[in-house]
């Protein structure tokens, strides 16, 4: 008699994602059959929800590297560096809010701070259209309006930092990368859109009446911030509502404070400092930059290209990153960044000559898109970086293994949104370093020459610690 065949095993089944009043608490994307199951539709949802909510950050951030552009055709009367000072403002306060912000996920959760911090974004949209009506408007009550601006660009710490939960280790960099780059997208998006809005009464006569420019043309300058003032109310309502928290985020700041003894941490705000500092400072700065070496180009025409062009690159960054290794693909990036601004130099006037705005146009579009994918490659580096730093000090114990990824989860979130904190006075710090340059010696080719010279270091920085055979922690 032959014998009767076990019954196979059955597989045990997936457990959902267990909510209470949209708090999951149960959360494990490291478990693929959890993943496929369940986590993957989660995570996704968040995720586009947040890339929403922080493309109308973005666009609230960077509104004054157009709206200043403006002010002086329709009556107001700023010199050149109190523009700058305008459009530098806001990388000063967002970056200075994103070190607060890259702690918040974890202590009041990722959905409850989305929908907050959003909302918030109508103080400066509605402030800034009521201020530009009126000429008579002072200029301190346009630097409190650019600081509040920087409430959009501290949104991007808890949004990196929150959506850095969801993901596994495996997919972080494409998620982080669209979370970033499509979120990146506000900046070519208002400074595409403002051009467009502003020519005509779009928002009716609720939202005030034109302005008049040399040569008796019309605008409604105040369009530019009014109208991502429903944007902002339906991002915040689909925040709170469709958005999650995870208990497995919650950390007290005590808890996270722990980074500022990691040495990575400070090297790799330096690297992100490198690549978003300079998205972002020359989306800030570009077309007064422009117009101060060029007279005769609008800039408004052009300034949307090169944050487009770097907002697209970005999670091409995070998927090279993840196939080729972030440190190889950041140090590439930094190599392309130094050959592009030296593009850029050799492209400004000099000498009593006109220089080529082709060729100004055509650096500055590779170097944007070169930030880009150093800026996915950069986010990618993090959990790679503290998954090794915690694994090699929990060695073999399977317990300490265990709490050495709960360890490099949570100050890699930490990390996440604090780099970013670090790399966003880029957009203070290179707008001012051209207006300094500008006013010191007529021209911005000092400032350039200091910004090769920071990605030098950088090259060698990426090499020494991620990138070179025996680095101490390969990335």
């Amino acid at each position: 008699m032959s014998p009767v065949p076990a019954p196979a095993p059955v597989p045990e089944p997936v457990t959902p994602p267990r909510r209470r009043a949209r708090l999951i608490t149960q959360w494990d994307p490291e478990d693929r059959a959890f993943w496929s199951a369940a986590g993957r539709r989660v995570a996704r949802r968040n995720l586009w929800l947040s890339i929403f909510a922080l493309f109308l950050a973005f666009a609230v951030w960077m509104v004054w590297s157009v709206v200043a552009v403006k002010l002086p055709a329709i009556g107001f009367r700023f010199t050149t560096n109190q523009l700058f000072w305008l459009a530098a403002l806001p990388g000063l306060s967002g970056a200075t809010l994103r070190i607060f912000y890259a702690f918040a996920v974890p202590v009041f959760g990722g959905r409850r701070f989305t929908a907050l911090s959003t909302a918030s974004l109508l103080l400066p949209a509605i402030g800034i259209g009521v201020a530009v009506q009126d000429p008579d408007t002072s200029y301190s009550t346009f630097l409190v309006l650019a600081l509040l601006t920087g409430l959009g660009g501290a949104n991007f710490a808890s949004s990196m930092s929150n959506i850095s939960f969801f993901f596994p280790r495996a997919e972080k960099g494409t998620a982080l990368g669209l979370n970033a780059g499509l979120g990146n997208l506000g900046v070519s998006g208002v400074q595409l859109a403002v051009p467009l809005v502003v020519a005509a009464a779009l928002l009716g006569p609720l939202a005030g009446g034109p302005q008049a420019l040399p040569g008796g043309k019309q605008v409604w300058l105040q369009n530019a911030a009014f109208v991502w003032v429903p944007l902002i109310v339906v991002a915040s309502v689909l925040a709170w509502f469709g958005m999650d928290d995870l208990a497995s985020a919650k950390a007290s700041f005590r808890e996270q404070s722990v980074i500022f003894r990691r040495k990575h941490n400070w090297l790799v705000s330096l690297l992100y400092l490198g690549t978003f500092g300079s998205f972002i400072g020359y989306s800030a700065g570009l077309a007064l930059l422009t117009q101060a070496s060029f007279p005769a180009v609008d800039p408004t025409r052009y300034a949307f290209v090169g944050p487009l062009v770097g907002g697209l690159a970005r999670p091409v960054g995070g998927w090279l990153a993840d196939r080729l290794g972030g440190a190889r693909v950041t140090l590439v990036t930094f190599l392309v960044m130094g050959l592009a601004a030296v593009g850029v130099l050799l492209a400004l006037p000099r000498g009593g000559g006109p220089g080529s705005f082709g060729g100004f146009l055509a650096a500055f579009v590779v170097l944007f898109t070169a930030t880009g994918i150093g800026n996915g490659s950069v986010y990618r580096m993090i959990p790679v970086i503290f998954s090794t730093f915690h694994q090699r000090r929990a060695g073999t114990d399977p317990v300490a293994l265990a709490q050495a990824q709960k360890d490099a989860l949570r100050e890699g979130g930490a990390v996440v949104g604090f780099v970013s904190a670090i790399a966003a006075y880029g957009a203070f710090f290179v707008p001012r370093t051209f207006g300094m340059s500008v006013e010191l010696t007529g021209a911005p080719h000092g400032a350039v020459l200091a910004f090769v010279a920071y990605y030098a270091g950088c090259i060698a920085l990426v090499w020494w610690y991620y990138a070179r055979p025996r680095a101490e922690i390969p990335a």
